[in-house]
């Protein structure tokens, strides 16, 4: 699904671009583009979720680009404005963690604000520029939720196609780490299946299809249980499967996996208790991401500090309007210190041959503005097409975009351009990750024994229901989706904590004791059959 959000920001970008070109004010462009790129999130969702989402997206990007254009209408002092745009970065890093929006998370949110707080603004302009915004934002809530017309179940095949070639990744090459990525697979294809809504022919069909997956989970391999054996489809056939759900036509049809009944039983009764509850523990959760001790604020932290220090180092440079040394520094949080490293490679490499690709197509660009519009939608799809598989080489793109959208409202000094922009990029790169090293994150070490606790509960639980004979299938059920959501969990925070610096000793022993326990318990719950003895110190079973 690479090209979806590629194609749909392309969409939702040329419709208001075209009407912007033929009432003659392409010089609102910024504005319509605010709306537009909200067409890039939500294509991991199932349709109705997604619609949720991609307008709450869109809300929040009025909010803050409200906050921004009264900031800039407000004042010209570049020192106020560089510490509105750190401190909304820092909350849009933060409320994007929190939601788990997904990609591409904060950034462009970050990239609007921080660009209209250096436009000129005045007040009695706000208004109309936000519904410009909100019209836009519209046209992209309506590219992305329209697909669901045409086929309804897309994601949720895709999803599943995901779980397939996962599982029989693991069968061909059974080993500790690819058996974490098909159980994350098949916890993520059910977590879609179940928030899709009513079951259909379609999504029962699909159900069918996990349940071959996680049965495939069960055999095989240094993870599985030794003494349950569960015929499962091999890898040949579970990646055909995969490529018949991907495809348009109808949905394979499997020979019934053991236990199918027993976990379309307890699906539809998982699905039943989730109604009416699922918003409430939405909320729930988000409030304590946001709680004092959440490991995400020492993230908004380094946020905080890394964007309003590369703004202001930018302005002592000389730069005029230092939003690209925010975006940048912002660009670069990721969960932890190593991976917020290897980002800051990748987005100087990739800025810095961007500018020279902007500096081959400005003299082009400037022949008409058809071919502005042309270049923008190209490098627009081009970035959005690669930064997922390769970020650096997406970056490439994403720069002569973001310069050739200064272009709409009015020519500059190609020179200035370059120059400001390869001056920002060093200086927020160098800032965000000098923000990253001063700002510690010893509470990713506290989410990982909490993580561990858990996932010790929640295996106690599925053992327990294993072992009771009046245990239902709709219990046992349950029991096993709470499980594998720990591990899963526990995996993401022992990873986080990892790429840290200056972090107690991390309990890598019981981790790995952990998931290999849960894991077998797992597979134990997918036979429903053998039994299951007392955990020993090491954490087999």
């Amino acid at each position: 699904m690479w090209f979806k959000p590629a194609l749909s920001v392309v969409v939702a970008t040329a419709v208001p671009d075209l009407v912007l070109l033929a009432v003659g004010r392409l010089d609102l462009v910024m504005y319509t583009m605010a709306g537009s790129l909200c067409a890039l999130y939500g294509h991991n969702l199932p349709y109705a979720r997604r619609a949720r989402a991609v307008a709450g997206v869109v809300v929040a990007m009025v909010i803050g680009l409200a906050a921004a254009l009264v900031a800039a209408s407000l004042t010209g002092s570049t020192a106020v404005l560089i510490a509105v745009g750190a401190l909304l970065a820092a909350a849009q890093k933060t409320l994007c963690d929190a939601t788990r929006i997904g990609p591409p998370g904060p950034v462009i949110f970050t990239f609007v604000t921080s660009a209209a707080l250096f436009a000129p603004q005045r007040l009695d302009q706000v208004p109309g520029h936000l519904a410009l915004t909100l019209a836009a934002g519209a046209i992209a809530w309506l590219v992305t939720a329209g697909p669901a017309l045409v086929r309804r179940e897309g994601p949720e095949r895709r999803a599943t196609a995901r779980a397939l070639d996962a599982a029989a990744a693991y069968l061909a090459d059974p080993g500790h780490r690819t058996r974490h990525t098909a159980v994350a697979a098949v916890h993520g294809a059910w977590q879609t299946l179940l928030a899709a809504g009513r079951p259909t022919p379609v999504r029962r069909a699909l159900e069918r299809l996990v349940v071959h997956a996680e049965a495939a989970l069960a055999t095989g391999g240094p993870d599985a249980p030794t003494p349950v054996a569960v015929p499962a489809s091999g890898p040949d056939r579970l990646r055909a499967w995969a490529r018949q759900t991907r495809a348009r036509g109808p949905v394979p049809t499997p020979p019934p996996a053991p236990g199918t009944s027993e976990e379309l039983f307890g699906i539809d009764a998982e699905r039943a208790a989730r109604r009416g509850g699922s918003r409430r523990d939405a909320r729930r959760a988000l409030l304590r991401s946001l709680a004092p001790g959440s490991p995400l604020l020492p993230i908004g932290a380094r946020a905080l500090i890394g964007c309003a220090l590369a703004g202001y180092l930018s302005q002592a440079a000389g730069v005029g309007r230092p939003y690209w040394a925010i975006v940048t520094a912002a660009s670069l949080y990721q969960a932890n210190v190593t991976l917020s490293w290897n980002r800051a490679l990748q987005r100087t490499l990739g800025n810095l041959l961007g500018v020279l690709v902007f500096a081959a197509v400005l003299p082009v660009s400037r022949t008409g503005p058809l071919a502005l519009i042309g270049f923008c939608l190209l490098f627009g799809f081009a970035a959005e097409a690669l930064i997922t598989r390769n970020y650096w080489l997406g970056s490439v793109a994403v720069t002569p975009m973001a310069l050739l959208v200064l272009e709409f409202g009015g020519t500059h000094p190609a020179g200035e351009l370059i120059g400001d922009r390869v001056l920002d990029t060093v200086i927020g790169a160098a800032a965000g990750l000098l923000a990253a090293m001063l700002v510690t994150n010893r509470r990713a070490g506290g989410r990982l024994e909490k993580a561990l606790a858990a996932t010790d509960l929640a295996r106690a639980h599925a053992v327990h229901a294993l072992a009771a004979p009046q245990t239902t299938p709709a219990a046992l059920d349950a029991a096993r989706r709470r499980l594998t959501g720990s591990l899963v969990e526990l995996r993401e925070a022992d990873d986080t904590a990892a790429g840290e610096w200056w972090q107690r000793a991390l309990p890598r022993e019981q981790v790995l004791a952990a998931e290999q326990a849960g894991h077998r318990t797992l597979a134990a719950t997918a036979t429903r059959r053998g039994s299951i003895a007392r955990a020993p110190e090491n954490g087999a079973v």
